[in-house]
């Protein structure tokens, strides 16, 4: 089992910054691969960013590229989610997941076996 609690949500002006963060518990966080997945009122889940078991490989989603960074303390068993140049569409609950160390489809939810229970990202306009 693992659990996971983010933190770091709130309400913020268009082209401001937040920094998410997610710590792991119940098993060896090195072992997972971590992803950030956000979902807006009234839309399907989608995903934002990954980060392989040793910080090595990040992905991103187009909408979120360039903007956003995602990192992993391992000696802390804390992923961050750097949200920069945030937009009103960047509005939504934002979710942690933990999946296993070699992950075929990081950018699919499916791949995630353990789920946070988000923090909201308002950003207005």
């Amino acid at each position: 089992q693992v659990q996971l609690v983010e933190s770091g949500g709130g309400l913020v002006q268009s082209g401001g910054s937040l920094r998410l963060s997610c710590v792991a518990s119940g098993r060896t966080f090195n072992t997972l691969t971590m992803g950030w997945f956000r979902q807006a009122s009234g839309k399907e889940r989608e995903f934002v960013a990954a980060i392989t078991w040793n910080g090595g490989m990040t992905w991103y989603s187009d909408s979120v590229k360039g903007r956003f960074t995602i990192s992993r303390d391992n000696a802390k068993n804390t992923v961050s989610l750097q949200m920069n140049s945030l937009k009103p569409e960047d509005t939504a609950v934002y979710c942690c997941a933990a999946g296993p160390r070699f992950s075929p489809a990081p950018k699919n939810a499916n791949s995630y076996n353990y789920w946070g229970q988000g923090t909201q990202v308002t950003v207005s306009s």
